[in-house]
C-alpha cells in the first residue's frame, strides 16, 4: 500500500515555490491576460488559491473528522478573490499563498493519516465524498490551476507570435479547447 497522503502533501508542497519560480519579478505585460476570453488572469487564479487556503481544503478535512457526513462543507466563494485583493501585488499574493499553504499541510499532517482516508463528508452538490477524494481533488485543483496560470502568460503574447501560433496549442485552446496544434 502507498503512503496516499504523503505523496499527496509532496505535490501540494511544491505548489509554492512553482508559482514563485513562475510569477515572482515577471513584469505586468506577461501577466495580466487571463487564460481565456472572460478567464482568470494569473492574479485571479492566485488569489482563488488562496480562498481555497483560507476556507476550503483544511476547512472541510476538519469537517470530515470531526463530523463525518453529519454536517454539510460551506459553500466555496469562488470569486471572492476578486474584491479582497483587488491592488495587491502579485509578488505579495505569492507569498500569501505560500504562508497558508505551509501552514495548512503542517496541520494536514497533524491530523491525517491515510486510516482516514475512507471517512466521508457531505458536499453541498456532489454530495458525499471521501477524504481521499478531497486530498486528491485539492492537487489535481493545483495543477489545473497552474496549467491555467501558463496559458495566461502564453496567451499575453498570442499576437506576438505571428505566423506561430499555429504550431502551439496553449495559444490555439484558448478560443477552441479542442484544437490541436500542426
Amino acid at each position: 500500500m502507498t503512503d496516499f497522503v504523503a505523496e499527496t502533501t509532496a505535490l501540494l508542497a511544491r505548489t509554492p515555490e512553482v508559482l514563485r519560480t513562475l510569477l515572482i519579478g515577471l513584469p505586468e505585460a506577461w501577466t495580466d491576460t487571463p487564460d481565456v476570453i472572460d478567464g482568470w488572469r494569473p492574479r485571479d487564479v492566485l488569489g482563488h488559491l488562496i480562498t481555497g487556503e483560507q476556507t476550503d481544503w483544511m476547512a472541510r478535512t476538519r469537517r470530515i473528522l470531526e463530523h463525518g457526513t453529519s454536517l454539510t462543507f460551506d459553500r466555496f466563494e469562488r470569486f471572492a478573490m476578486l474584491e479582497r485583493d483587488a491592488g495587491v501585488p502579485l509578488d505579495d499574493l505569492v507569498e500569501r499563498f505560500a504562508e497558508l499553504r505551509t501552514a495548512n499541510l503542517a496541520a494536514l499532517g497533524d491530523l491525517v493519516t491515510d486510516a482516514d482516508l475512507d471517512r466521508s463528508g457531505m458536499h453541498p452538490t456532489l454530495g458525499e465524498v471521501t477524504l481521499r477524494e478531497l486530498l486528491a481533488t485539492w492537487a489535481v485543483h493545483d495543477l489545473d490551476h497552474i496549467g491555467q496560470i501558463y496559458a495566461g502568460l502564453a496567451g499575453s503574447h498570442d499576437a506576438d507570435v505571428g505566423p506561430w501560433k499555429g504550431y502551439l496549442g496553449i495559444l490555439l485552446r484558448r478560443e477552441d479547447p479542442s484544437a490541436v496544434p500542426g
